[in-house]
């Protein structure tokens, strides 16, 4: 059996001075100033302020989507994602600009070169494509007896200027008043070459009138235009906001004159 004999434990007096000076001392050799560790715990009291206060931020601001989404409780996960998202990344919102003036939208003026004759001795035009298919329209209808009658086809911004400001002077209109029935220049869709007015050739006296929405034209025009690829530019009420005008139709039958008319127009 083993016998435990005690230690003794000695002090620092037992152990001689020589080896007294080697051993090194129990005292922390960092010891601060009192003014130093002062200054230490005032940055650790900051410290844990602004770790309490962006704690409340957090939280606040967790509860605030919970809010949020409790608006919508049958809400799926799927649109819960896009509110947060909208919250945390608002999305611009922008206006879409209009071009138009005096509610009229800006036209490009066609060349001589892409205009055909819409008439024998050639002093209306339409462009190209947009000419044949009138004239096949104008025989469809001829054939069940109704007389289609162009009065205005292309034109020019000359033309249009004169249309505009002489007629609205000669008549002492202001331009809000003539707008309502002629274009500005650089604003009708005349320029475009795809525009035409049409009037019934037995009842002239309705030509450019809402009289000639009563006529066996226009009557025709509605059940069977489409079918020759020209619509109403200006029918009641358009989104456009430009006065009503039965007479007014364009063809829209291919890709350039579609885009002419409908691309980018805030209608």
């Amino acid at each position: 059996m083993l016998s435990l004999i005690p230690l003794e434990i000695s002090t620092v007096d037992d152990i001689p001075e020589a080896l007294r000076d080697a051993i090194p001392s129990r005292e922390p050799q960092n010891r601060r100033d009192p003014s130093t560790l002062g200054i230490v715990i005032i940055g650790s009291l900051v410290g844990v302020v602004a770790i309490a206060v962006g704690s409340i931020s957090w939280f606040t601001w967790q509860a605030s989507q919970v809010q949020l989404l409790e608006v919508v409780p049958e809400a799926t996960e799927e649109t819960k994602s896009s509110v947060t998202k909208a919250i945390i990344s608002p999305a611009k919102t922008t206006t879409p600009a209009t071009d138009a003036l005096l509610k009229h939208f800006p036209y490009s003026e066609a060349t001589g070169s892409e205009l055909a004759p819409i008439v024998a001795d050639g002093s209306l035009k339409l462009r190209k494509a947009a000419a044949a298919e009138f004239l096949a329209m104008v025989d469809a209808a001829r054939m069940e007896g109704v007389n289609l009658v162009p009065i205005s086809g292309f034109r020019s911004l000359a033309d249009q200027e004169y249309l505009f400001f002489q007629i609205k002077a000669q008549r002492g209109q202001v331009s809000t008043e003539r707008s309502e029935v002629s274009a500005p220049p650089g604003y009708s869709e005349h320029h475009t070459g795809y525009a035409v007015d049409i009037g019934d050739g037995n009842v002239p006296a309705t030509h450019l009138s809402h009289n000639f929405e009563r006529t066996a034209a226009f009557k025709w025009l509605q059940a069977n235009a489409a079918y020759f690829s020209f619509e109403l530019s200006f029918p009641r009420n358009n989104p456009q906001g430009v006065s009503y005008e039965p007479w007014h139709w364009r063809f829209t039958g291919d890709r350039h004159s579609l885009e002419t008319f409908y691309k980018d127009r805030q209608k």
